[in-house]
């Protein structure tokens, strides 16, 4: 039996989607990067309230094994297919966003894009998530992970947020 090691939890993520906001966790393990689906509220005011937080809460202290079917919406990339991991830093205006890209193998991965014009053979897929305001900015967690001789075939990157010049 394998047991995996928890490198990171990426806590309180957002994905914003056409009617709704979904809510993401990410846990990173040394053998893949596991997408945690914790709750969606849509548009409308009344539906709001929760914001993924008792889901979040549930899967705080779950083992990697667990968080992956935790619900049916989550999914699992593994570590090999992984290309790139880069958190942009908020701001007081802005949200910290963080934006992950791999390379689509055998896995079962929802909304796949198809392949490049270029005619290549391997698609990547490509995600952007948003902070909730309230929650940790987590730059040295993501900092320590470019460090870690476990990702050094993944792009890791913390980057400030770029102005326009006036």
């Amino acid at each position: 039996m394998t047991t995996e090691t928890t490198l990171a939890r990426l806590s309180h993520w957002f994905r914003q989607r056409p009617n709704s906001i979904e809510f993401w966790e990410l846990v990173l393990t040394d053998e893949r990067l596991l997408w945690c689906f914790v709750g969606e509220s849509y548009r409308s005011l009344l539906l709001r309230a929760d914001m993924g937080e008792r889901d979040r809460e549930a899967i705080a202290d779950l083992p990697p094994a667990e968080v992956a079917t935790y619900d049916d919406r989550n999914f699992a990339v593994p570590l090999d297919d992984l290309d790139e991991l880069r958190l942009v830093t908020g701001t007081r205006l802005r949200r910290a966003r963080l934006a992950v890209a791999w390379r689509e193998g055998d896995d079962d991965v929802p909304e796949s894009q198809p392949e490049s014009e270029s005619g290549s053979e391997t698609a990547t897929e490509e995600r952007t998530l948003y902070q909730s305001r309230t929650a940790d900015p987590q730059r040295e967690l993501v900092a320590d992970l470019a460090a870690d001789p476990r990702l050094a075939d993944v792009d890791v990157t913390v980057e400030a947020p770029r102005f326009p010049r006036l």
